[in-house]
């Protein structure tokens, strides 16, 4: 008998070391303790650490028209390589190819089935997307902004953000713990479309623009010279700052509206310090094909300018000196490290496939989360203590042991929860609550078997070990439907149905152990010492 449960205890202490060890981390001891330790613990969610939630709109059309843009782009650059002399440009939704000649008709059919003739005259074709393309694209755009945020999100830093889609066109976003509130927003919201694009200082117009501008007089310089840009440029603006003074200011520049290159290309990016200046610049690094095209590029236009663009905005505009291979360029620009870090994240993360448009702001504050948490613990300290009471009144010493499961079947949860650094949040804190009152749901139903037994004239060994057996179906077979609600809310529930099902899921786990391994090994001990004449139940 001794040897039989001897296994059992060894590995109920060392469960119990073990729960103790891994949720250390998640009481204010964790600064003192080891380095490998630190990484575990358990993380508040956003409703009780506070945060961030926002719910964002990808507007899928805007994508429709990226596409379109790039497909006209792509177009002039094969007429360019077949010597067809044809002209490829987006008008609203439309696709217009300008040409008399005959290869045309093929060569947009080949490379672009998608593509549909509407209406046609003579010279010119006027092409729209396929309705089932149109589809795809906006369905895709918003699975890759799902793909690309959480890419940022997770560079940026937060523990256990919650991500997900809702409806045909919306993101829901939950940071908790983070404090910088604009940083974040303006890190996930970021476009990010970066652009290679020459300067047009050839034009006689370039020499008429004001140098330099106030932050705030953008849209009085378009609207001055709107009329005059000549076909196929375009006026943007980069951002100035001077250090002393701190005032920003708006450098004018006119450009070509054709992009040469786009970031998609790019595999590393990072951030490194200027050894003349002690100013941070991004690097950047391109695959095998974007780093043949940059070199292209810059053998092309030797002595002219480049504009370096991300979401209109111009970064730098470096003379092209040499032609530059090797696959490396990099951002300069007045900004600050953490800018600059930033940066850096979205370029590695790559662009967002259409703008998003914020719905939802809302910053969740820490008193929230402060009194959540000691509701939370009020309500699970007042469970404890009516059950244990309950417990050693109706069932004595046999109830006292239950209650020994219970605190058990707690300390397991939570060094469960720390070991996988699970996300604890409200709902969560209920599931532990429930567990409580599982832990001793089993028990009860076994205790009431050992009372048959024992007024049938067994003895209370023999009650004991009748009262585990003929319970244990009905325990198990319960717990199993428990288990598979678990599965089902954790499958497709989001946020903090996910979080509850968690802590309901591994309660099961847990309390099936210590009723039916835990108790019985107490039992056993109770009664290897010395013959028990009578069970207190």
């Amino acid at each position: 008998m001794k040897k039989n449960f001897l296994w059992r205890v060894t590995l109920i202490v060392a469960a119990t070391l073990l729960s103790i060890v891994f949720y250390l981390p998640s009481t204010a001891l964790k600064g003192s303790l080891p380095e490998w330790l630190q990484k575990y613990g358990i993380v508040l969610g956003l409703d009780l650490q506070g945060g961030v939630h926002l719910v964002y709109e990808v507007e899928r059309d805007k994508a429709v028209d990226v596409t379109s843009e790039r497909i006209a782009s792509s177009l002039n650059n094969i007429f360019n390589e077949k010597k067809i002399a044809a002209k490829a440009v987006k008008e609203n939704s439309d696709i217009i190819v300008t040409s008399d000649d005959s290869k045309v008709l093929d060569t947009v059919s080949k490379e672009f089935p998608t593509l549909k003739i509407s209406s046609q005259s003579k010279g010119q074709f006027v092409y729209k997307l396929d309705s089932r393309e149109i589809d795809r694209i906006k369905d895709f755009s918003v699975n890759q902004a799902l793909e690309t945020i959480r890419n940022r999100v997770d560079q940026f830093g937060v523990a256990e953000p919650t991500i997900h889609r809702q409806a045909d066109n919306e993101i829901v976003i939950q940071l908790p713990g983070v404090k910088d509130t604009s940083r974040a927003i303006d890190l996930v919201g970021k476009t990010a479309i970066l652009e290679f694009k020459l300067l047009d200082d050839e034009s006689p117009m370039a020499a008429q623009l004001p140098g330099v501008i106030a932050s705030d007089k953008e849209e009085e310089v378009l609207q001055q010279y709107a009329s005059q840009i000549p076909e196929g440029d375009e006026i943007l603006f980069g951002r100035e700052l001077n250090k002393e003074t701190g005032v920003e200011t708006k450098r004018v520049y006119l450009m070509k509206k054709q992009s040469l290159m786009t970031g998609e290309f790019i595999t590393e990016a990072g951030v490194n310090i200027d050894q003349r200046y002690n100013e941070p610049y991004v690097s950047m690094v391109f695959d095998s094909t974007g780093a043949r095209l940059f070199e292209q590029i810059t053998t092309n236009n030797v002595k002219k300018r480049l504009a370096i663009i991300l979401d209109n905005n111009v970064y730098s505009a470096p003379v092209i000196q040499d032609k530059i291979a090797g696959g490396n360029a990099q951002i300069t620009g007045s900004f600050g490290m953490q800018e600059a870090k930033d940066l850096a994240i979205v370029l590695r993360s790559g662009s967002l496939p259409a703008p998003l448009k914020m719905l939802q702001n809302v910053t969740v504050g820490p008193s929230l989360g402060r009194d959540s948490i000691t509701a939370g613990i009020n309500a699970g300290i007042v469970a404890a203590v009516l059950v244990v009471v309950f417990m050693i009144v109706y069932y004595k010493i046999s109830g006292l042991i239950a209650d020994f499961a219970m605190v058990l079947n707690i300390l397991y949860l939570l060094g469960v929860l720390s070991a996988f650094n699970a996300t604890l949040t409200m709902p969560g804190i209920a599931g532990i609550i429930l567990a409580i009152g599982m832990a001793v749901d089993s028990n009860v139903l076994m205790f009431e078997r050992m009372r048959e037994e024992l007024r049938l004239g067994k003895t209370p060994r023999a009650a004991i070990d009748s009262g585990y057996d003929k319970a244990f179906w009905t325990i198990f077979d319960s717990h199993v439907t428990t288990l598979i609600v678990a599965i089902v809310l954790f499958q497709f529930g989001t946020g903090p149905i996910k979080g509850f099902a968690v802590t309901l899921g591994v309660g099961v786990f847990i309390n099936l152990f210590t009723a039916l391994i835990g108790t019985k090994t107490v039992f056993d001990v109770l009664s290897s010492r010395r013959e028990m004449k009578k069970l207190s139940i």
